[in-house]
């Protein structure tokens, strides 16, 4: 994503944020705020590549920009400390230029009036400008004068963003109510409409204590833990409620009356470049793969389970506070337990971009006993497993349009598709359940 797109997303954000009749400026020089509502924040580490908003406040600040570090590599965690250190030492106000100005006349309602509202005390905010893709939003972390983390919230701006908002909000009500013993998952502070869009504020977890390796099995225990959070059914992959939904969420995908045309969807989809002949292209090859697939592992019984939907390094941190797992937008139940452990293994491959995500895919079907074994999945249903969880994988990116949308991963013909009809084509017939549970 270059700098200039991030640029132009931010500027759109703010508005969304900041509405009128707050009035937005973008400025690389110090100005003075005229009332108590005007807001100002420190664009990093520069107005035309920005990339993080943090208050210009000295603890909130620093403290911004050292959440916003954790975890990361050790390059980036000493520029993240040096960043943190300029900025506690208020230095950091007089030397960086970029700076976004709110001016908020009396009585005009911004996301920080709102969420202070909510949490009934002052709250600062700050914003990591993330990469391009489908389900992008603004996702502030919430300061105390004083630099103390105090919550997140979500914002859904738009159709697709709106509903995974909602869909954690319920999510985390769930986990919640349910007493997990494995790991911590974030408590829901509040949740409502506010101009149009859904606001989800969430307890912070504990991010900033120390990392600790985790133990042997610890991973495996976790996720068994949500896979069974709603039950765990056995049941023929033909036969069973993913199947069908899986093949009904495939034809919807490229459905015309269902893709997003909600508030501010312009902010997330380039409509002008996008051939839906490649979509359309894209649908018939996982079609014609799903019918394979049903064809040749259609009798074999699998466990379906819950799964968090987007488990990876940096949605989960191990400390002495137990297993932290975070952003539960995209968890669903009734589908093949041993996706989160796919999922947390192949993004880990691809998303830092020094893999070929192809070759990865692939692999990935062959390391699938071996990931699933500490799940209790045998060999023949381990196979079946990651098949299901490339095609599944290719359904969401073709249902969330995360290619227009500028998403690097975005098109499953690229990395998802060749490794998944190559592997169906060398699964052998199943006329008879597997043996395994069930």
């Amino acid at each position: 994503m270059s700098g200039k797109d991030r640029a132009d997303y931010l500027e759109q954000v703010c508005e969304l944020l900041w509405p009128a009749p707050a009035k937005v400026a973008f400025t690389s020089s110090r100005a003075n705020l005229a009332n108590a509502n005007d807001t100002a924040l420190l664009v990093l580490p520069r107005l035309r590549s920005p990339r993080l908003l943090v208050p210009p406040e000295r603890r909130a600040g620093s403290a911004a920009v050292r959440r916003y570090g954790e975890p990361g590599s050790v390059r980036s965690r000493l520029a993240t400390r040096a960043l943190s250190v300029t900025l506690a030492s208020g230095v950091g106000n007089l030397m960086l230029a970029g700076r976004v100005l709110v001016r908020v006349p009396a009585g005009a309602q911004t996301i920080e009036s709102h969420l202070s509202s909510l949490l009934g005390h002052r709250v600062l905010v700050s914003m990591h400008i993330g990469a391009a893709r489908a389900n992008r939003k603004p996702v502030l972390q919430l300061l105390t004068p004083e630099g103390q983390t105090v919550g997140f919230a979500k914002v859904g701006h738009n159709t697709l963003t709106g509903a995974l908002v909602g869909a954690e909000h319920d999510t985390l009500r769930r986990l919640n109510a349910a007493g997990l013993s494995h790991l911590r998952v974030p408590h829901v502070l509040g949740f409502g409409r506010w101009q149009a869009m859904e606001v989800l504020v969430l307890s912070p977890l504990p991010v900033w204590q120390k990392r600790i390796p985790l133990r042997p099995g610890q991973l495996a225990q976790a996720m068994a833990e949500v896979a069974a959070v709603s039950g765990v059914r056995h049941s023929p992959l033909a036969e069973s409620q993913y199947w069908h939904t899986l093949t009904a969420r495939l034809e919807s995908a490229t459905d015309d009356t269902t893709r997003n045309n909600g508030p501010h969807d312009d902010l997330t989809y380039d409509h002008r470049t996008h051939d839906d002949r490649t979509g359309r292209r894209e649908h018939a090859v996982l079609q014609a793969a799903l019918g394979e697939l049903a064809s040749r592992a259609g009798a074999t019984t699998l466990a379906f389970g819950s799964w968090h939907g987007d488990w990876t390094p940096w949605n989960m941190a191990s400390t002495r506070a137990g297993l932290l797992v975070w952003d539960w937008e995209r968890f669903s139940y009734g589908v093949p337990a041993g996706f989160d452990a796919l999922h947390c293994w192949l993004q880990e491959q691809v998303v830092p971009g020094r893999r070929d995500p192809a070759r990865m895919a692939a692999e990935c079907l062959q390391r699938a006993p071996a990931l699933l074994e500490p799940l209790g999945v045998v060999p023949a249903q381990a196979r079946v497993t990651a098949l299901l969880y490339l095609a599944d994988l290719s359904v969401r990116y073709l249902a969330d349009r995360q290619e227009q949308a500028g998403a690097r991963l975005g098109a499953p013909r690229r990395w998802l598709l060749p490794a998944l009809t190559s592997g169906i084509s060398t699964l052998p017939v199943t006329t008879a359940r597997s043996h395994g549970p069930g």
